[in-house]
C-alpha cells in the first residue's frame, strides 16, 4: 500500500531547514511521495547520526527509485487545434495570472499566461506559471477540457 504524505512526513526531521530547495519538510515529504524528489535530497536525513533509523526506515517504505520529471502540458497536435479557447479560460494559472481570462472576456494581456490563442490556434506562452511545475499539483484540467485532445500531460 502505497504510503501518504503524513506517514513521511514523520520520519523526516521536521526542521524545515529548506536544505533541499523546498519550503518546508511536508513538501519534501510531497515530492518524495511522487518521486520528484530523492530521499538523499535531505542533507539532515543523511549526514545527521539521530536521523538514521528513519533515513532506513523512508528507504523500506519508498524504496529506491528514480526521481521522476515534471510532466507539463504540451500541444500534441495543432492541426486539430479549432480555436476554441476553452484551455485558456480553464486553466487556474490563466485565471491568477489575468482575471478576465477566467470571466471568458479572453486575455487582456499574454504576460504571465501559459495559454493563449494566437490566429485561431492555441499556442503556449509561459509554461513556468503551469501549476504542475510550482506546487506539485496533479492539475490537469488543460488536457481535460480541450475537446480536440490537443493538449497532453506526461
Amino acid at each position: 500500500m502505497k504510503p501518504s504524505p503524513l506517514e513521511i512526513y514523520k520520519l523526516l526531521p521536521k526542521t524545515n531547514c529548506k536544505k533541499c530547495g523546498l519550503p518546508n519538510c511536508m513538501a519534501f515529504a510531497v515530492r518524495l511521495l511522487s518521486g520528484q524528489a530523492k530521499i538523499e535530497d535531505c542533507p539532515d536525513l543523511v549526514e545527521r547520526e539521530e536521523f538514521r533509523e528513519n533515513y532506513e526506515k523512508l528507504k523500506e517504505l519508498l524504496g529506491e527509485r528514480p526521481a521522476a520529471e515534471v510532466s507539463l502540458p504540451r500541444i500534441d497536435n495543432e492541426e486539430a487545434c479549432n480555436g476554441c479557447g476553452i484551455c485558456v479560460v480553464v486553466c487556474p494559472a490563466n485565471a491568477r495570472a489575468d482575471p478576465e481570462v477566467g470571466s471568458g472576456k479572453g486575455a487582456s494581456r499574454k504576460e504571465g499566461l501559459i495559454f493563449v490563442v494566437v490566429n485561431g490556434k492555441v499556442k503556449i506562452m509561459d509554461i513556468s506559471k503551469c501549476r504542475r511545475q510550482e506546487d506539485l499539483t496533479t492539475c490537469r484540467v488543460c488536457e481535460e477540457f480541450c475537446p480536440n485532445n490537443v493538449i497532453k500531460i506526461g
